[in-house]
């Protein structure tokens, strides 16, 4: 069995496998900037193959998208064309002190942060990257869903769609590393085109909500909204009209918060 990251390594493929015709993140994105009153100046930080940065920028934002995959990064530019597309690290970036009006990370992004020092690089990041008063929107896994409930964790999830006249099948097996507070999966990909099964392995932090809010205060955010739905991914998924709701229990966890101006 060979390991790589199949969706990373191909982004058509990964598109396949998690559609978005509707473009509900981006578009529950732009929810968030325009009731918080966010500048046009936007970072699109982890955009993957590029499908939502290019909706905010069909709406008329002024747009970077970001990302550490090379391969996504040039579908982006293919594919998805219309903001610039530039490889960064979330875990530490530079792209201009005070360039952007907002930085947006969705599907779980900033989790790939998985230590403190880690998370404090990307914070630092985003805060010298925002200009004052800029917001942060975030979407991604809450780690407070797993305390006490196993129900993501007790059976294998089995996937199966065809692309491109392959039938591909994903075996995925989440796990709790309760020492390291991170969320580990192992996805083993096969195909009835004869090629090899593959083993994909990869993590996301486990943050919880009060966490959370402590880690973007003391980096000088103040959290504007923190809550579990509704949002791209959530049952029933978000739609026009709907407000951000009162609890942080459900398995995603959304967040905006604006970065303090500076005191004279």
């Amino acid at each position: 069995m060979t390991h790589a990251n199949l969706l990373t390594d191909n982004p058509e493929l990964y598109e396949a496998r998690f559609p978005d015709p509707e473009r509900l993140a981006g578009r529950w994105a732009e929810d968030c900037l325009r009731r918080h009153g966010a500048g046009p100046r936007v970072l699109d930080l982890g955009c993957g193959t590029g499908r939502d940065a290019a909706h905010l920028h069909t709406v008329g934002r002024t747009v970077t998208g970001a990302d550490l995959s090379e391969a996504m990064l040039a579908h982006a530019r293919a594919r998805h064309p219309g903001p610039a597309y530039v490889r960064a690290d979330l875990h530490g970036f530079d792209l201009g002190r005070e360039a952007f009006d907002a930085v947006v990370c969705l599907d779980s992004s900033p989790l790939y942060c998985h230590t403190n020092a880690q998370l404090d690089g990307f914070l630092s990041s985003c805060r010298r990257a925002l200009a004052p008063g800029g917001l942060l929107v975030a979407e991604m896994r809450n780690g407070a869903y797993f305390l006490g409930r196993t129900d993501l964790l007790d059976t294998p999830t089995v996937h199966a769609f065809t692309w491109q006249g392959t039938a591909y099948r994903s075996t995925t097996t989440l796990t709790v590393d309760r020492t390291a507070q991170l969320l580990r999966r192992t996805r083993v990909w096969t195909s009835d085109d004869g090629a090899a099964p593959v083993e994909q392995r990869s993590a996301w932090r486990l943050l919880f909500p009060q966490e959370l809010r402590h880690l973007l205060t003391a980096h000088g955010f103040e959290v504007l909204e923190l809550h579990d739905g509704p949002g791209p991914r959530t049952e029933p998924p978000w739609r026009e009209g709907r407000l951000p709701g009162g609890t942080a229990d459900a398995d995603r966890l959304h967040v905006v918060a604006r970065l303090a101006s500076p005191t004279h």
